[in-house]
């Protein structure tokens, strides 16, 4: 399958967000990825309902919304409502984890599971097959700008491997320290959901970094 761009917001400018969705909506990125922070399950702070709601508003693109948050089933309903498309999840959050996912796919939504980067991937071996999307933190969540962790790659391999066997169709989504030097050896390892902070945002040309993540293989022939 073709590989999907996801800009994440945390890195816009939010003096200037409608402005940075607008671009977004026109590049060759397929999702927004909205990062939901709340001071408890990660040491930062960053979005609620009505920058999310806000964020649909303008957005042409789904919503790809990831839930760093404690008990994140009191709030799956109302992040929905708010214009998610597909939630993702922390297993470290989820002590009932296959119940959460049934319950963001009873909303409607694409069901997805992050592990952060302690976090084995043989874990997923009893839920894998119940999953739309398995997102590989590749930094420590909660700031963006981190350096990324080589051994995402080996995570990668593994939860490839293990989709292969039980879900072929698998989102494998990564996110931390995403950008040009990197990409190919990331959809090498398995990755087909690319999501990109500060490398598309910093860039003097925002619509050109995102279609260098997107086609790649252009640049290098370039």
């Amino acid at each position: 399958m073709n590989h999907l761009i996801a800009p994440s917001i945390l890195a816009a400018d939010f003096a200037n967000l409608q402005r940075d969705l607008e671009m977004i909506n026109t590049s060759d990125a397929d999702w927004v990825h909205v990062d939901i922070m709340d001071g408890m399950f990660v040491p930062n702070i960053s979005f609620g309902f009505p920058v999310v709601s806000a964020t649909k508003k303008h957005a042409t693109k789904p919503l790809d919304v990831h839930l760093m948050i404690v008990e994140p089933d009191r709030y799956l309903k109302a992040f929905k409502d708010a214009g998610a498309d597909g939630l993702t999840v922390h297993y470290e959050a989820c002590p009932h984890l296959h119940r959460t996912i049934q319950a963001i796919k009873e909303l409607g939504c694409r069901a997805g599971v992050a592990l952060n980067p302690h976090t084995p991937v043989a874990l997923l071996d009893d839920i894998i097959a119940d999953l739309d999307m398995v997102l590989i933190m590749s930094v420590n969540p909660g700031f963006g700008g981190q350096k990324f962790i080589q051994n995402t790659y080996k995570k990668l391999n593994d939860i490839k491997e293990l989709s292969q066997r039980k879900n072929p169709g698998l989102l494998i989504e990564v996110d931390g320290g995403v950008d040009q030097s990197n990409v190919e050896k990331l959809l090498q390892a398995g990755a087909n959901v690319l999501v990109a902070g500060n490398s598309v945002f910093s860039s003097a040309n925002q619509l050109a970094a995102i279609s260098n993540l997107k086609y790649p293989e252009k640049l290098l022939q370039s």
